[in-house]
């Protein structure tokens, strides 16, 4: 049969497949999400994200040195904030001598020339596991954005490179780069969780930080997941109050709003391959019902595809891992 066009002529050989490919990972695109706990030589399985681990801060220092050796330009620390520790006021959080700053330096120490992306939410640190201060079951916006700001000023000091606000409270990037700014931190990055919904795909990370809300949820403050349009609201917003890179947060069920956030920004634009989304693969793999390194790389693929120019994922070292094989 004649036929003039034949896209089938472009697939049929794996070079001409490499060559004309649209979308393509690489090691640099990455950050690798780590979790840490306070105490030495301690590694602890994170039951619900198979090979995700909490360590303890000598042994987070060796994983990242490990981690640059594979070709990892940044990391995104978590702390998992001892429970005695936790208050309504959350005022751990700004402490210049906890667990976080600690880290920050150690990991700063070690490896100088790692990105470190750290948190700005209260949830870790706040008995109430809410993002923000809680009074009368409300969460308050105003009052949380000054712990906000303090927290990343810490942050800034001990030596993080890019501070990552995720509690979704109005004005808190304003604050925070006005903060940083005036005590000469112009140089640090914020990377806004400009678009993060409330999502049931978190569930294995709040295991991982035992972050969980003690009574309600976050739906007054994270988008609801029924919406796109109202991302391109937060994204105006986060540009005008001195965001430096926007992220859509989760990723797999959000490539829409990811496409959406590229076309309608001249920021970088970021995805958060979140805990669910990974131990969704973990669990079909572990089954034998995916191949797991397949779907790993093709998952990364759709965010590119859609857009992202930096993707968080608890799969980085396994790609990474996968890139020094070939």
């Amino acid at each position: 049969m004649w036929m003039k066009s034949r896209p089938r002529r472009l697939r049929n050989h794996a070079n001409f497949r490499e060559m004309i490919k649209e979308s393509d990972i690489q090691i640099s695109d990455l950050i690798a999400p780590l979790f840490f706990i306070e105490g030495e030589n301690k590694k602890v399985a994170i039951e619900s994200m198979p090979g995700q681990f909490r360590r303890s801060v000598d042994l987070l220092v060796e994983h990242v040195q490990y981690l640059q050796g594979l070709g990892i330009k940044c990391v995104a620390l978590f702390p998992a904030v001892e429970e005695g520790l936790k208050t309504p006021c959350a005022k751990e959080s700004y402490n210049p001598d906890g667990l976080n700053q600690k880290a920050i330096k150690a990991v700063k120490s070690a490896c100088p020339n790692m990105l470190i992306m750290t948190d700005v939410a209260l949830d870790p640190y706040n008995s109430d596991g809410h993002d923000g201060l809680v009074r009368e079951g409300e969460i308050l916006n105003d009052e949380t954005l000054e712990i906000l700001a303090k927290m990343a000023l810490v942050q800034a000091q001990a030596g993080s490179d890019i501070i990552g606000p995720s509690d979704m409270m109005d004005g808190r990037v304003e604050v925070i780069r006005k903060t940083l700014d005036e005590n000469g931190f112009q140089n640090v990055l914020i990377m806004s969780y400009t678009a993060k919904y409330a999502s049931s795909f978190y569930g294995p990370f709040r295991d991982a930080l035992d972050s969980a809300p003690k009574a309600g949820d976050k739906k007054t403050y994270q988008m609801d997941y029924r919406n796109s349009h109202e991302a391109l609201r937060e994204m105006k917003l986060d540009e005008a109050e001195g965001a430096d890179i926007l992220m859509v947060k989760p990723g797999l069920s959000y490539l829409d709003v990811v496409a959406k956030l590229k076309q309608n920004s001249q920021l970088p634009i970021a995805v958060y391959n979140v805990s669910g989304e990974y131990a969704m693969v973990k669990a079909a793999a572990q089954n034998g019902w995916l191949d797991e390194k397949q779907i790993m790389v093709e998952m990364l693929c759709s965010f590119k595809r859609a857009g992202a120019d930096i993707i968080l994922s608890y799969f980085s070292e396994e790609m990474a891992k996968l890139y020094q094989q070939h």
